[in-house]
């Protein structure tokens, strides 16, 4: 998954291959990663998610979005790691004011990632603990290969909680309570 053969690359070198591809690239650790081609299975969970989301956020004040929209780390005074990009299939943010023209910075409150054969690691561990570590308050991992739902919350003494939903059971966000998912309705054929 990663893109490039050497082990590390500036900010600076990253931003130059973002503007040379129109594949969605992201930047963590130095290193630049290259987000796979989405299937159609993918693509549906995200659509579905989307909507749920976006009917269960009414009149709160907060706004989900999608990739390729792209979420900027930016280094503070807790993290001392260099700013880092990723491109979340899907984020909620109630921070309107944490975009600019073509990006968030910051930490969203909620996150989803749905895995890919190819891209398990990298939202399993490093997205894990990238999100963890900056403060988002709580991420889905959507397994469409074994029709599950992981999900990560911080709670208020900044511990990591886990949960986990399996086929035919009823997924519910801790931070937006209006948000459930019956898995059933979820992975499809």
């Amino acid at each position: 998954m990663s893109l490039t053969d050497k082990n590390f690359n500036t900010y600076e070198e990253f931003e130059e291959k973002q503007q040379q591809t129109d594949k969605i690239l992201e930047y963590i650790d130095g290193i630049i990663y290259m987000s796979p081609s989405l299937s159609i299975k993918h693509q549906r969970i995200s659509s579905f998610l989307h909507g749920e989301l976006h009917n269960s956020l009414k009149n709160s004040g907060c706004e989900v979005f999608s990739a390729p929209t792209d979420v900027m780390f930016e280094q503070n005074e807790n993290n001392k790691n260099k700013n880092k990009r990723v491109v979340p299939d899907l984020f909620v943010t109630c921070n309107p004011e944490n975009f600019t023209e073509n990006e968030y910075v910051g930490a969203p409150e909620f996150i989803i990632e749905i895995l890919s054969p190819s891209n398990k690691s990298h939202d399993l561990v490093r997205k894990l603990n990238l999100y963890m570590e900056y403060g988002v308050k709580e991420y889905w991992i959507v397994d469409p290969m074994e029709n599950r739902i992981m999900i990560y919350t911080l709670d208020e003494n900044a511990e990591v909680q886990f949960d986990l939903v399996n086929e035919n059971e009823i997924a519910t966000s801790r931070l937006f309570e209006n948000f459930k998912i019956e898995t059933k309705n979820l992975f499809f054929d």
